[in-house]
């Protein structure tokens, strides 16, 4: 069987690449379609072919975030015709992203079966951005969605019939616990001693960074770490820091795989006080390291928590979220319980070779058609 999959702005290289090699050990003939990622190095497995047809003269730039984007939007619709000659070589194709879809939707290959995996965070119903979504799914022939809640929200309020949703997990990222170039943390923070509650990734409004604030200033005996690149005004959120008695520390840029582990193995807490997701990549890279988890109880993320693997707090509310770190804080059996359920949920549930193996069965029920 040969497969494209397609992410043309490598928005999600990791999951990329972990869906690709996955694939390719269940005994599928795979083919990455994406493009050059520009700010680090990138996870590559065995087995699949990577062709980096789209954004060539963006992904090339020295410029900033603002410029490539404009860069791409000029290649974006000479590089989607050229795609969809390409794509008659497959025999089924697996749309990670489609980053223009009022456009993009016009210009896909008429090759199929078509599948889409929903990564959006899902809009409200009835917004302009929700129209959009629902008629980008109704051009595919299955939608993989990595919870149960994201799947009943698709048939509800996208018009996605429940015979086309195919609910499949995110895997955990365990390539990043065995990398051979693992990076030490910076030494201001090597000299930390306490505990470390620590959130990361791109920082965006939807993920709550400003609620993790408000309730640190109310938690005693840890230290709250900020690590990841800035999508959206950072001064206000220094400025919640410094009302806080405890200390703050931002290291707000794009922080490479190779550094990863040990900010991850650092941390005592993984705190995700996210306002609105599905899932998260965060998520499963906290859980292949084995790290006690506090998420909103929002989208899919009480799935996990059902497992063992985490604890709850509501959605936007700062003084809950400080009593469940307090509480963690304060018992460590409590973190190492949660600790040895990511673990389990990372290495069952959540593993990369089960995952491949329900994707491919996927592939195989659609294709007779």
């Amino acid at each position: 069987m040969r497969v494209q999959i397609v992410d043309p702005a490598a928005y999600t290289p990791p999951y990329d690449h972990a869906l690709a090699g996955a694939l390719a050990r269940a005994g599928a003939q795979v083919e990455l379609v994406t493009s050059h990622f520009p700010y680090g190095p990138v996870p590559r497995e065995q087995g699949y072919e990577v062709s980096e047809r789209f954004y060539r003269r963006a992904s090339g730039s020295r410029t900033g975030h603002r410029a490539r984007r404009a860069l791409r939007a000029a290649e974006h619709l000479p590089d989607m015709l050229r795609f969809r000659g390409h794509a008659e070589a497959t025999d089924l194709v697996h749309y990670m992203w489609l980053p223009m879809p009022s456009l993009d939707r016009r210009l896909l290959p008429p090759k199929r079966p078509r599948v889409f995996t929903m990564h959006w965070r899902l809009p409200e119903k009835g917004t302009r951005i929700g129209r959009t979504l629902t008629r980008l799914l109704a051009e595919m022939d299955a939608v993989v969605v990595h919870s149960e809640h994201g799947a009943l929200r698709l048939a509800e309020d996208f018009e996605v019939s429940p015979e086309r949703v195919e609910v499949i997990p995110h895997g955990a990222f365990d390539y990043l616990t065995h990398q051979p170039d693992e990076v030490e943390l910076p030494e201001e923070l090597r000299e930390v001693k306490g505990p470390v509650i620590l959130t990361f990734g791109l920082i965006r409004p939807y993920k709550g960074t400003d609620v993790l604030l408000e309730a640190f200033a109310r938690v005693r005996g840890a230290e709250l770490w900020i690590v990841g690149m800035p999508r959206m005004p950072i001064e206000p959120l220094r400025e919640l820091a410094a009302r806080a008695p405890g200390t703050v520390r931002f290291i707000d840029r794009f922080v490479t795989d190779p550094e990863i582990p040990a900010f991850m193995r650092r941390a005592d807490i993984v705190a995700l006080p996210y306002r609105n997701i599905e899932q998260s990549g965060v998520l499963y890279t906290a859980l292949a390291f084995g790290r006690p988890l506090v998420l909103s109880d929002v989208g899919g993320f009480p799935e996990v928590a059902e497992l063992g693997a985490a604890r709850l707090a509501p959605v936007g509310n700062p003084e809950a979220l400080a009593e469940v770190l307090q509480g963690l804080l304060d018992d460590p059996a409590k973190r190492e319980r949660l600790a040895a359920g990511a673990l389990e949920a990372a290495r069952g549930t959540y593993s990369w070779d089960e995952i491949g193996r329900e994707t491919l069965a996927l592939y195989q029920r659609l294709l007779p058609r």
